[in-house]
């Protein structure tokens, strides 16, 4: 059954992905650093991604790019479907409890924004049209990048 939330009590700021769904920001695994760089690979030096429980399919998040784990390579390198440059500020987020849908907040518009977004049943839907400052209330679990012009978006739990 559906309900209104009015009071969110969890955000986190949106990177569109056309692929990886918004993480659970209670979910949050690890916060750290990146220290080499390699193609397909995130790398941390103090990682401990083996003893943190890192697994396949956690969501990997910086200031600019959405990707997931693909492999555990060590205690200290992964693979990923996106690389990540050396000294990049990173979040993972544990993929063991999936957003089961979040509302949405617009703060920002490029010139009559777009929000592409799939819903919490699985439709992909292209919103037109929206205002800066626009609550989106429909429980969504990834905002599309191909389609979204809008930006500064957050998912409100």
């Amino acid at each position: 059954m559906a309900y209104q939330k009015l009071q969110a009590s969890r955000a986190i700021a949106v990177i569109p992905s056309d692929t990886v769904n918004i993480p659970n920001p209670a979910m949050l695994a690890i916060s750290s650093t990146t220290t080499g760089a390699s193609a397909g690979k995130l790398i941390d030096a103090a990682g401990d991604f083996v003893n943190k429980g890192v697994k396949v399919g956690d969501i990997i998040y910086t200031t600019a790019t959405a990707t997931t784990v693909t492999a555990v390579d060590s205690a200290t390198q992964l693979s990923v479907g996106t690389a990540i440059p050396t000294t990049t500020a990173y979040k993972i987020f544990s993929d063991e409890t999936p957003n089961n849908g979040c509302v949405l907040y617009v703060g920002d518009i490029a010139g009559g924004a777009n929000l592409e977004i799939v819903t919490a049943g699985g439709d992909t839907v292209v919103l037109e049209n929206l205002l800066a400052g626009s609550f989106i209330p429909i429980q969504t679990i990834r905002v599309g990048k191909t389609n979204t012009t809008a930006a500064k978006i957050l998912a409100l739990w």
